[in-house]
């Protein structure tokens, strides 16, 4: 397994990590609002902007010099020596013994990007070309159906980063979608899902996307296999299927041999991890839905991103900046939790595509060596849409007892204008990061019962259940639009914010074998439920439950 320069290192034993350790000694004695009371000028120190993307960080339990012990802390952990090999190609994954080389996706410069010392980028820029022209071929109506009619529907079947990133995309920019396309996602093995995403499509019309790197993916080869038996079922018949189904993949006879032909089965590569891979040629659902032109903005502004990460130092680096807020608040503040907080309703999805993207990158507890971490690695994501969090847990948020931090997203503009509605989302917006930097103290909370004309005795009683902390650590992210190239930069900047703390923490950011594990189980009992294995070896929990499953449903 090989080993990098910035790898060797432990987070807890470097000179920084008791330094930055008093340092919070004495931050946690401070209060946010009595910061910004004293200093007109915070705002203004804490806000960054790059690649479309406005972040105030000022509501963060930050000082100057917090921010020089969090960049000496990266620079001591070898950041910018990472930074140049994931660029460079070198196989920072590992355990896999593969680069992680998704910014070669969206390169929009010359610039070569190697594996194992040859240039990638003339197969990327083939995968894109072959996306263009299916797209286009798709939108002209130059291919059809198995009785002469354009497509109208697109069903997308897949399952992890292969579903998780071209939803949240292709909900984000819901306003360019081009008309007479409508496109589903199929995900989830319950039959239920896909059942209900069938019902009302016709076969004559609907063009389905398997998208699989091995072509054996145990969820979407079972949606694939049902998605084609309704098409047979429905007027298909087995030479149709061509015309109907394509694949994303890198086992091209597995796809072959289920009926697709090979110059619609599009590449996959080891290089790039399912959940960084929205902008290969798993974004074909993307391209169809907002056009290839609007797919190359998207992956213009990634670039954006990459090269302010690549290129800025780390105190002006917008990634690098929320990476290190992250472990100053996760191995300093004992937080195990963040919010994503999106105010906008197209970007709701966003959320879950973050929580695959943070928790399955950083949810580990060896180092690249393979030795027990001895320090908390990735937190808990979670979150939902704005404003109607408010209205459901940002009462934990601001009362309960948790330390937890958040960020808080929007467009500054909408793509749609009625009344207030926009400035009245702002607001909610705005003054729930407020309303957790400040809080109310328990002479505010009096004053108030007080001008509401209750007595001593009930101000006495009540005075209390109305006190909120404060002092909880919040980002605000701003964009002008929620443009392509503002949503690829925005989800580029969460790629590279993982990474960050991945080198910080001294962990691979890039391998899953927790996943691969319950991949293999999950197979191993399908094989003893359908009755191709005894459970001999099984626990008696699972054997137990197993044999409810076949006694209820007459398999024994």
């Amino acid at each position: 397994m090989s080993e990098l320069p910035y790898t060797s290192h432990y987070p807890n034993s470097l000179p920084i990590w008791d330094k930055l350790k008093d340092h919070q000694t004495k931050l946690k004695q401070i209060h946010l609002r009595d910061e910004f009371a004293k200093d007109p000028d915070r705002a203004k120190r804490f806000f960054k902007q790059a690649a479309g993307i406005y972040l105030d960080y000022s509501k963060n339990l930050i000082t100057d010099e917090t921010i020089e012990l969090l960049s000496e802390l990266a620079n001591e952990a070898g950041l910018p020596e990472a930074i140049t090999a994931m660029f460079n190609g070198e196989k920072i994954n590992n355990s896999e013994e593969r680069p992680a080389l998704h910014v070669a996706l969206r390169n929009q410069s010359s610039t070569a990007f190697e594996v194992d010392g040859e240039n990638v980028m003339p197969e990327v820029k083939a995968a894109l070309n072959q996306m263009e022209r299916f797209v286009w071929s798709i939108h002209s109506a130059q291919w059809r159906g198995y009785t002469n009619k354009r497509f109208t529907d697109v069903v997308h079947l897949g399952i992890g980063g292969s579903y998780l990133g071209p939803k949240v995309v292709s909900a984000a920019l819901k306003p360019y979608w081009k008309a007479g396309i409508n496109l589903h996602y199929v995900a989830n093995i319950d039959g239920t899902h896909i059942t209900e995403e069938l019902k009302h499509l016709s076969p004559e019309t609907t063009l389905f996307i398997i998208a699989s790197k091995s072509f054996g993916t145990q969820e979407t080869i079972m949606n694939a296999k049902s998605a084609k038996a309704w098409f047979l079922r429905n007027g298909g018949e087995e030479e149709d299927v061509h015309k109907h189904f394509v694949a994303i993949t890198a086992n091209t006879q597995k796809a072959y041999n289920f009926g697709i032909r090979e110059e619609n089965i599009f590449p996959m590569w080891d290089w790039v991890g399912g959940r960084y891979s929205l902008w290969s040629t798993i974004g074909l659902p993307i391209a169809l839905t907002i056009g290839i032109e609007n797919f190359k903005n998207l992956l213009a502004g990634a670039h954006e991103m990459d090269e302010h990460f690549r290129t800025a130092p780390i105190t002006e680096n917008i990634p690098a900046i929320l990476g290190l807020l992250g472990v100053w608040y996760s191995n300093f503040f004992n937080a195990d939790s963040h919010a994503i907080l999106p105010y906008d309703h197209y970007l709701r999805a966003l959320p879950a595509h973050i929580q695959q993207l943070d928790m399955e990158s950083n949810g580990k507890t060896v180092t690249h060596k393979g030795e027990p971490v001895e320090w908390s690695t990735g937190p808990i994501i979670w979150g939902g849409a704005g404003a109607n969090g408010q209205h459901a847990y940002h009462q934990l948020l601001h009362q309960g007892t948790h330390f937890l931090p958040a960020d808080f997203i929007m467009p500054l503009r909408t793509h749609n204008h009625i009344g207030d509605h926009h400035a009245l989302l702002l607001s909610n917006c705005l003054s729930q990061s407020q309303a957790l930097m400040q809080g109310k103290t328990l002479d505010e909370a009096k004053a108030e019962l007080k001008a509401q004309g209750r007595t001593d005795e009930q101000i006495e009683e009540l005075a209390p259940h109305k006190v909120i902390p404060g002092n909880r650590p919040s980002n605000t992210m701003l964009f002008e639009k929620a443009t392509p190239k503002t949503i690829g930069a925005l989800i580029a900047m969460y790629e590279h914010k993982v990474f960050v703390q991945g080198v910080i923490w001294s962990i691979n950011s890039f391998d899953q074998w927790g996943v691969e594990l319950g991949k293999e189980l999950g197979e191993h009992i399908y094989e003893i439920i359908t009755g191709a294995k005894e459970t001999n070896g099984q626990d008696s929990s699972t054997k137990n439950l197993i044999d409810l499953f076949k006694q209820i449903n007459n398999r024994i």
